[in-house]
């Protein structure tokens, strides 16, 4: 079975421009996103707007609480959007909303209005996999042709691959995602939420100076997170660690916050690089893309350029405007299934929690 892009494309370029409205809702990221294809093949993002349900610090966000977040926020969102885009509903071709991965009730509630829009406007309404939207945009963003991508997030961990026009997974998780240890762990040393409890890891890891051993678990192409996290989590309670980061200069063997979370970030990474080299080696591929939440975190990002560069490789990664959850990545997955003839009729217009990773549409151009 051969691997790649490469193959013709069934999606011809649009004989005019096309535009679409993604609503995005999957968690406690609300998005409303608009995206242009134009007649020259190209892309272009008209609006990005965003708005996120921020917790306490030491708390998690509960899918009831979060599909009400959304609720209050999804007409603001979307009115934003297309006051940005500078576009009445009418112009739009479709409206594009996540049917899943995600958490129940906030899909639900953001699919409920994607219905409504799509009766109100007449305009067709088309369902989209939740991991295939990042891809999709972080492929438009980059213009990566070929690449293995790494898909981080809070909900997902996998290496994939395309063939066939399928994507494949190559290897996961065995058990939690990679941002959902990063933010169990952060609740755990009360970092804050705001804006995201990766982003403040991220920040703190900067300050750490001594690495913990961690257990390191890759099995074959896949990772197992939740015996790191028991692990780290039993530094917090040792009588060496200073959970306010402040050291004694006569104290020698300390531990801080700082330092658990630079240990996280660099055996977890370590681990992602190498599932990645992995399949780039098994498939060939001389590109690797970096999508999802936690694919903005600069280390992981420079730990895979330096993997990337050894093997004569490119890194394609992009920042937390299109990595973390957006409007305009289900907008631009849905606009391609659109382009292929593909429609979500209203009677089937539900969500799934655990949407299979497949594709609707014979991949548009590849």
């Amino acid at each position: 079975m051969g691997f790649g892009f490469g193959a013709p494309s069934p999606l011809k370029d649009p004989d005019r421009p096309y535009l679409a409205l993604g609503l995005e809702g999957s968690a406690n990221k609300l998005g409303a996103g608009i995206i242009k294809h134009r007649v020259d093949g190209s892309t272009k993002i008209l609006a990005n707007i965003r708005h996120t349900y921020i917790t306490p610090p030491g708390e998690g966000f509960l899918p009831r609480d979060t599909a009400q977040h959304h609720r209050e926020w999804v007409l603001n969102v979307i009115k934003d959007a297309i006051e940005k885009a500078n576009i009445n509903v009418e112009n739009l071709d479709c409206i594009c909303y996540t049917k899943g991965p995600g958490m129940g009730a906030p899909l639900q509630s953001v699919a409920l209005v994607a219905r409504t829009l799509s009766l109100l406007f007449n305009k067709p309404l088309v369902a989209v996999n939740h991991c295939i939207g990042h891809i999709e945009m972080g492929r438009a963003i980059t213009r990566a042709q070929d690449p293995v991508v790494l898909y981080v997030s809070g909900g997902n961990t996998q290496v994939i691959a395309y063939s066939q026009q399928r994507y494949r997974i190559f290897g996961e998780t065995l058990d939690i995602a990679v941002g959902n240890c990063l933010d169990r762990f952060a609740r755990i040393i009360n970092l804050s939420n705001d804006p995201n409890p990766g982003y403040n890891i991220e920040q703190e890891a900067k300050k750490g100076k001594r690495l913990v051993p961690l257990p390191y678990t890759t099995k074959g192409m896949d990772i197992s997170l939740t015996g790191m996290l028991t692990s780290i989590e039993a530094y917090t309670v040792d009588k060496r660690f200073r959970p306010s980061g402040t050291i004694d200069e006569s104290e020698e063997d300390i531990i801080t916050p700082a330092d658990l979370c630079f240990s996280l970030q660099e055996t977890v990474f370590a681990m992602l690089v190498e599932i990645t080299e992995r399949a780039m080696a098994h498939v060939g591929s001389n590109e690797v893309l970096i999508v999802g939440g936690v694919g903005c975190n600069r280390r992981l990002q420079q730990m895979m350029r330096i993997m990337a560069k050894e093997r004569d490789a490119r890194l394609f990664a992009t920042d937390e405007r299109s990595c973390i959850d957006n409007g305009i990545m289900i907008a631009q997955a849905g606009l391609l299934s659109y382009r292929m003839g593909y429609q979500t009729p209203l009677s089937e217009s539900t969500c799934t929690q655990r949407y299979l990773f497949v594709c609707h549409f014979p991949c548009k151009r590849y």
